[in-house]
């Protein structure tokens, strides 16, 4: 299920409250902080606990992949 394009034009980081990637349907990511929120059943988890820190080689690996930001 994808996201509203309205719906990710307001999200931000909760940690940082910049703009996030959309990667795919499965995660927004900040790559300011290498932070990855999970998308479940099409709902954004925008929970610092609930997310990941993702490694040097994923970060490139989910910049390639990113549609852009959520922001934009």
């Amino acid at each position: 299920m994808a996201l509203d394009p309205t719906l990710l034009s307001i999200l931000a980081c909760p940690q940082d409250k910049g703009p996030l990637l959309l990667v795919g349907d499965e995660l927004l990511y900040n790559p300011r902080l290498h932070r990855a929120y999970p998308i479940e059943d099409g709902i954004p988890v925008l929970l610092v606990d609930e997310a990941r820190t993702v490694g040097d080689d994923e970060h490139e690996a989910l910049l390639a992949r990113a549609t852009g930001p959520a922001t934009d």
